[in-house]
């Protein structure tokens, strides 16, 4: 057995989303994404002789992936720290909703500010880093589908020993049902 692969699939576009600040909040999405999103998700599996395994976080963005993947035979297992960034009672807002003063507050403690009381860069960095899911010792491959701020926190950890000092070291998030392999 190797180190842990991770494939991880970003959700598909939720509507309402544009100019809102969208961390755990639940917002619809459209049935034909989330299936095209399994369908390629299935292909992918067959072609390279993955587990069907998918795991998704608790948010219905990723987790209606799963559901699908799981009326086809999947086994789908919900974990919770696959979750998107906690941004508190900014969550939903609109950007302009968010006084200015607080977001420059982030700004200059970006790793350890509690963006609307909900969680850190720092601990959403540590949840990332450490999950690990109980798969079959069989496979050092998981499938997951989840969030952009996880998936970012997830690569970071692997190339970073310490959070970003500044904002402008974040990088941009990964596009909708865009793939990337972690470990």
């Amino acid at each position: 057995m190797g180190a842990l692969v991770i494939h991880v699939w970003r959700h598909p576009r939720p509507m309402g989303a544009a100019g809102r600040c969208i961390g755990q909040s639940e917002l619809p999405v459209d049935r034909r994404k989330v299936k095209r999103l399994a369908h390629r998700i299935r292909s992918q599996a067959r072609r390279h002789r993955w587990p069907r395994v998918i795991y998704t976080s608790a948010l219905g963005r990723s987790r209606e992936v799963g559901r699908c993947l799981a009326r086809w035979g999947w086994r789908h297992v919900v974990d919770p720290l696959l979750n998107e960034a906690s941004f508190g009672a900014w969550d939903g807002l609109r950007w302009d909703q968010i006084d200015p003063g607080l977001i420059d507050a982030w700004v200059k403690d970006f790793a350890g500010f509690h963006p609307g009381r909900g969680e850190s860069l720092t601990e959403v960095l540590r949840r990332a880093r450490t999950w690990c899911p109980a798969h079959d010792a069989s496979s050092d491959l998981v499938l997951v589908v989840g969030h952009g701020g996880w998936m970012l926190a997830r690569q970071w950890g692997q190339r970073h020993p310490s959070p970003p000092v500044a904002a402008s070291e974040w990088p941009a998030p990964p596009r909708y049902g865009e793939c990337w392999r972690l470990e």
